[in-house]
C-alpha cells in the first residue's frame, strides 16, 4: 500500500514543531504495526522562496518508509506512508488530520505490490512454469477447467 496525504489548512506552529515530527516519525511505524529500521531523519530547509521553508523527515521502515515535508508558511503537508504491508488507511488519515489539524485532506492510495509472494516456494513453482510456458493447475482449478 502506499498512501499519499496532501494536507492544507494546517496549524504553522505544529508543522515547523521539529521535535514533534522526529516524535511522531519515532513512533508512529509501531503504532500501525510496522517495523522501524532506523531512527528517523528530519532537517528543517529554506527552499529558493522564503515561504517554502519547511522540515522534512523520514524514517526506514521494514516494510518500506513515511516520508513528511512540511510549509509551515503555506499551511500545507504532504505525507507518504509505502509499505509492503497492509494497514489501516483511514485511521492514518484521521490521525495524521488530527495531528497536524489539517482542515483538509486530499489522499491517493495507490495497491503496491499486488502480486507480492507470500509464499516463495509457490512463487518460485510459478515462476518457473511460467518461464517454461506451462500453467500449472491445482485440483479444484483441474476440476472447473474439466466442466
Amino acid at each position: 500500500m502506499h498512501l499519499v496525504l496532501d494536507g492544507y489548512g494546517g496549524d504553522p506552529q505544529t508543522l515547523q514543531d521539529f521535535d514533534s515530527i522526529y516524535e511522531l516519525l519515532d513512533r508512529y511505524p509501531s503504532q500501525i504495526g510496522m517495523h522501524k529500521i532506523m531512527p528517523p531523519y528530519v532537517f528543517k530547509y529554506r527552499g529558493v522562496k522564503e515561504e517554502d521553508w519547511g522540515i522534512s523527515g523520514f524514517v526506514l521502515i521494514a516494510e518500506s518508509h513515511i516520508s513528511i515535508h512540511t510549509f509551515p508558511d503555506r499551511e500545507y503537508i504532504n505525507i507518504d506512508i509505502f509499505s509492503c504491508k497492509s494497514f489501516d488507511a483511514e485511521q492514518a488519515v484521521a490521525h495524521l488530520q488530527q495531528h497536524f489539524q489539517l482542515a483538509k485532506v486530499t489522499i491517493k492510495l495507490l495497491a503496491r505490490g499486488l502480486e507480492y509472494p507470500t509464499d516463495l516456494h509457490k512463487a518460485a513453482s510459478i515462476v518457473r512454469d511460467e518461464r517454461l510456458g506451462f500453467i500449472t493447475l491445482d485440483e479444484p482449478e483441474l476440476q472447473s477447467a474439466r466442466a
